[in-house]
Order: C-alpha cells, then structure tokens, then sequence
C-alpha cells in the first residue's frame, strides 16, 4: 500500500489488480477505484483540491435536488421577484423530477445533454430549454466554485436549436391604420407611446405622471409594473440597467398624454399615480388590455401580432429611416448597440443594400463630352 501524509489519503493495489484510493474527510472515507495507480492518483489530487476550496463529506454526496434547494433559497433574494418565481417553477416542475436524485458527483455532461433532448422530444420550447441551461449552469458553476465538485457538467452540454419566434413589424403605412383604430380605445395614449418610443408592456403600465416633463419634453423610464402569481402586481427596475433611461417625445405624443391626463387621471383609485389604468381606476390588468390590443387590430384590418411587436415595430422604422443605431439603442433601453443590431440585423441587411447602390452611383464614371479633341504633346 501507498501511504501518504496526513489529510493526504493513500493508493493501493487490490488481489484483482485494480488501483484503489482512499481519503479521509470529516473523520468519513471516500473511496475510488481504477484500473491504473494514475487515475487514482489524479482523482486523489482533484478531491484533496475539493478539500482545500471547503469541499465536505456531506456535500460530496448531496443530491442535485438538495443542492439546488439550497442554492435557490440564497439566489432568490439576489434577482428580481418574476425571475425568482420563473425559477421556482421550472425548477420544481422540470428539473426536480428527472434529475433530482442524481447526486452532483455524478452529474455527467452526457445527462445532462440527454435532458434537454426529451425535454424537447416532449414538446418543450427551445427557449424553456434555454432558460433551464442556463439556471443549471449558473447553480452548479456555484458548486465549483464552492468546492462541492471539480468541474461544471453542463459546459459542453449540446443545447437543442430551434427557429426564433418571427417577428412581426407593420409597414408605415399599416402604423397610421392602427393608429386611427386605436382612437377607439382608452389605451390610445399607450399605443402611441409604444409605437414611438418601443417601450416595453411592463415600463408603459409602470409609468406615472411625475415621470413627464412637460417643459422639456420628456419621459423617464424607470421601473416596471410585473404581475407575479401569488402575490399580485409589484414595480421592480426596468429589464437591464440601461434600461432606466429619458426619452425625448414628439408633439403629438406629449398632446395625446395631455389629452389622456384630463380624461382619466382624476379616475385613478390606485393612489399610485399612475398613467394607464384600467376601466375600474386600477392597474391594467394584461388579459382584459391583450383582448383590446385585438380588436384594435381587427379593427385596422390589420394582421395579428403580438404586442412585443409593436417594439419590434418602432425599432425597424427607426432604424430604415436612418436614425442612427446608438440612438435607437439607447431608446429601446438595450445594454449596448451591438444587442440593437444582433435582433435588428434584417433591418441593417436592407439598409446595406441601399447604401451599396448609393456609392455604386456616387463612384460610377460618367462619360464627359468635350466640345473639341485635346491633343497631348
């Protein structure tokens, strides 16, 4: 037998002809058998590494299910309450059931990548896939750092592909017709905003009158109103933190807000100060508000998107009528311009094309008629 120092564990070969190694932590043995004195010995230094980074008996042999149930119970308090309510349920309705009792140490990227192809053979959507990789690549990255295992199994996990959702954008032409119909409605204002300044479902609802500034203009987005099962609606920051940021309104906006002002602020009964209510003077609840967003588009003749679109919308149209993608970047309260172009690069493809005819024209020589012949000595 090989024996080592203390805390250092020891190898030995068995009668069958098999390598064993064997360490002590927190006064229990863990053992590892191979068919060669390297593997033992490589396994040897990798737990004594787990050691040395707070690795104990008892977290060596945790279960995913009771690691993520801890590990939830801190990260819940660190994002926001939606997300945590997200995370709550696929962890509880997805990754629970198929993975749970596996213990950590034997979590392999090969599972794991198996995972995700039945959840998406069952029918689950890509972008659930998505947001389940990245919670579990999150948690156990945690564990590697906490010493509870070596390596992360989900880098290298092969993640289903599917097609994003199309998106949707009206013509000009088709804006104008929404418009129009949309007089008929009491979120007219709402609309009108969203189409101008791509401002999210959750900063329109969120918005209160304090957040205008009538002198220069202006609106300030700063939070948004989100509805979270259980515990009703609640504000939080806006998406990213690029997304508190002013926005500069146009004439017509600013005289549809003031029209809406006189028309319904003195029906608020949300104490709130709220811009958009619902028919009752309380927060626009999205399923009665989504029924009105489809009449207005039936109404305009027009085909059925979805909301979010109406972002989408007034990005294209700013971007192909030459605003600068920086400034469109820092309205739709995106991080940086290259998320603008990555979601919006049809728009710049199009846009591409116009310029390349440009220059084409700009340098194409045009034949010049001289009235008479130069000779040149």
């Amino acid at each position: 037998m090989a024996r080592r120092g203390k805390n250092e564990g020891s190898i030995y070969k068995r009668e069958n002809g098999s390598w064993r190694a064997q360490v002590s932590v927190d006064g229990e043995r863990l053992s590892y058998s191979a068919n060669t004195r390297a593997e033992c010995n490589e396994w040897l230094r990798k737990t004594m590494d787990l050691v040395d980074k707070g690795m104990t008996f008892q977290s060596h042999n945790l279960t995913l299910k009771e690691y993520l149930v801890d590990w939830f119970t801190t990260k819940k308090n660190t994002i926001k309450p939606k997300t945590a309510y997200d995370y709550g349920r696929l962890l509880t309705n997805y990754i629970y059931p198929p993975l749970g009792k596996i213990r950590l140490k034997e979590l392999t990227t090969h599972r794991i990548t198996r995972f995700y192809a039945d959840m998406k053979r069952d029918g689950r959507g890509v972008r659930t896939i998505q947001i389940i990789h990245n919670i579990l690549r999150s948690s156990l990255q945690d564990a590697v750092r906490g010493g509870i295992i070596g390596r992360n199994p989900c880098i290298g996990a092969l993640i289903p592909k599917g097609k994003p959702k199309e998106m949707k954008v009206l013509t000009a032409d088709q804006v104008t017709r929404f418009l129009v119909a949309a007089e008929s409605s009491r979120y007219k204002a709402l609309y009108h905003l969203a189409i101008t300044t791509g401002m999210r479902y959750g900063e329109l609802i969120g918005l209160k009158w304090s957040d205008i500034d009538w002198d220069k203009g202006t609106i300030k987005i700063q939070r948004q109103l989100q509805y979270i099962p259980h515990r009703g609606y609640e504000f939080n920051d806006p998406k990213t933190r690029s997304g508190t940021r002013t926005v500069l309104l146009g004439k017509t906006a600013l005289a549809k807000l003031k029209e809406h002002y006189y028309e319904y602020a003195y029906r608020d009964r949300t104490g709130e100060n709220l811009i958009f209510i619902n028919g009752v003077g309380t927060k626009v609840y999205f399923k009665r508000f989504h029924k009105d967003f489809k009449r207005v588009l039936e109404l305009a003749g027009l085909p059925d998107i979805r909301f979010h679109d109406l972002r989408h919308t007034a990005a294209t149209l700013m971007i192909s009528n030459g605003i600068p993608v920086v400034v469109v970047s820092k309205i739709l309260g995106h991080s940086k311009p290259s998320v603008t172009m990555n979601i919006y690069a049809h728009v710049s493809t199009e846009m591409q094309t116009e310029a390349a005819q440009l220059m084409e024209n700009l340098v194409t020589p045009i034949p010049i008629l001289l009235d008479s012949p130069q000779i040149l000595d």
